[in-house]
């Protein structure tokens, strides 16, 4: 269970070509305010593109 004032959350990645949810990765808030852009690897597309922050 998480603790109390945690600011590490779990946070969903969106493929920006297809619109598919692939990845949940943890995410601290205090450190990364911004949304996070990672390039991932898209079963959809199959080809590695850039994944974003889902709203």
């Amino acid at each position: 269970m998480a603790k109390k004032g945690e600011a590490r959350t779990h946070v969903t990645l969106k493929c920006v070509d297809c619109n598919e949810e692939n990845y949940r990765t943890p995410k601290n808030k205090r450190n990364t305010v911004d949304r996070l852009e990672l390039k991932k690897y898209c079963s959809r597309c199959q080809q590695t593109t850039l994944h974003k922050e889902k709203k």
